[in-house]
């Protein structure tokens, strides 16, 4: 069995157990306070299901379908993104305090999901054509202005998790392309104290970033859902108390079924539970990054590794921040959290994981070609144009053969 094949086939099977798991804690979660309630039990696991079916035929859709015409896509789909974050500003409903959704009847979009697919699609397209940035002001134009508007808008809604997410996606895809490791580093400098600065002048969202360190000062108060998954998790043991037998999401720990589904888990299922889920996360990581170094279409290799770092970086963020080791910024927990958006979007971008994976080894292999003093590169091949078959010409062939026979009378 081919690596690629491998990779594709490691990727599908975490995959589809993650989104099976998240149907069963889904319910888990939901049909006990929703009985309690006197609301329908199977709710939340009806609308999961729905949007699972819708993404899985978004990810076959996605695999079948020629990545490389993402490339010439990209602005396009840039453009829209920028449309329906400013549209959901203004016509979306605000639901806790926040315009993240636009109602289309009985279905709900969440543009920031969308925006983080099309940002990386745009992204990896420009520095698969362009030289990776050197400098900061490189950096600047186009991409980092973009990013800025992109965050901004994210940050009005106020979406803080989507905005670090979109801004781990792009360190990914930046490494991949070259970018030193100084540069990245200013911008993330730059990047964290305008975020700390947006934080601070908003009381609410100060106390709440802030709470993970001392949770217990304001244990009623914005340390109490870290304290009630802390409960959660430290109830489980080892084993867990049993699939469906936690009592914390009844009622005391807030959305046991998106951001804590983690603290869920880990009451339900124990330390087993938790680490099966880190496990899992971590393979898909390896096959991920690995299908974008085994690429050699610059397009999908930046791409691929974008991707990657979407789901890998967001995984990572919910399980330190539930684990009280990071801000809760409100980042759910890929494939298992519910949310239809976020599901379908995740799920197409395996599709395109699996696309590259399986075309990304047949583009025409490039090298750096320094003599265009720009760092593009060019098609493998010899200087002068002669191209690989016609690298020898007859007579270069004819006077190697004549060399080895003088060597041999000799």
């Amino acid at each position: 069995m081919r690596r690629r094949e491998l990779d594709s086939r490691l990727l599908i099977l975490v995959t589809l157990a993650l989104v099976a798991f998240g149907l069963v804690m889904v319910y888990s979660a939901t049909s006990a306070a929703a009985a309690v309630g006197g609301k329908n039990p199977n709710y939340y696991l009806e609308r999961q299901g729905i949007y699972g079916t819708l993404g899985i035929l978004v990810m076959i859709v996605a695999q079948r379908w020629d990545y490389r015409r993402l490339k010439v896509l990209g602005p396009t789909l840039l453009v829209i993104a920028l449309a329906l974050l400013v549209a959901v500003l203004v016509i979306g409903p605000p639901v806790n305090g926040a315009r993240r959704w636009i109602s289309f009847g009985p279905a709900v979009f969440q543009p920031s999901e969308f925006a983080k697919l099309a940002l990386a699609v745009w992204a990896a397209a420009y520095l698969s054509r362009k030289r990776a940035p050197r400098t900061l002001k490189e950096l600047w134009k186009p991409i980092g202005a973009t990013t800025c508007v992109v965050a901004a808008l994210l940050v009005l809604e106020p979406d803080l998790g989507t905005t670090i997410a979109v801004g781990l996606m792009l360190v990914g895809i930046l490494v991949v392309s070259g970018t030193p490791g100084r540069v990245i580093g200013a911008a993330l400098g730059i990047a964290a104290v305008a975020g700390f600065a947006a934080i601070w002048v908003k009381p609410y969202s100060r106390a709440r970033f802030f709470a993970f360190l001392h949770p217990a000062r304001d244990a009623a108060g914005s340390g109490y859902q870290i304290l009630q998954a802390e409960i959660g998790m430290g109830s489980g043991h080892i084993f867990g108390v049993g699939l469906g037998q936690g009592v914390q999401k009844i009622f005391y720990l807030p959305e046991a079924h998106t951001d804590m589904m983690l603290a869920n888990i880990g009451e339900e299922l124990g330390l087993v539970g938790v680490t099966a889920v880190i496990g899992a996360y971590a393979l898909f990581a390896y096959a991920g990054f690995d299908i974008a170094m085994r690429c050699s279409d610059p397009f999908g290799k930046r791409l691929a590794a974008g991707l990657t770092v979407l789901v890998a970086g967001q995984a990572a963020i919910n399980i330190l921040a539930v684990m009280g080791s990071a801000p809760l910024t409100g980042i759910p927990l890929p494939f298992l959290s519910y949310g239809g958006s976020s599901l379908v979007v995740l799920l197409a971008g395996v599709g395109i994981l699996l696309n590259i994976a399986h075309r990304g080894g047949t583009a025409a292999a490039s090298v750096p070609d320094r003599s265009r003093g720009n760092g593009r590169t060019r098609a493998a091949g010899t200087r002068g144009g002669r191209g690989v078959d016609g690298a020898r010409s007859t007579g270069d062939v004819r006077r190697v053969a004549g060399s080895g026979r003088s060597a041999a009378r000799s």
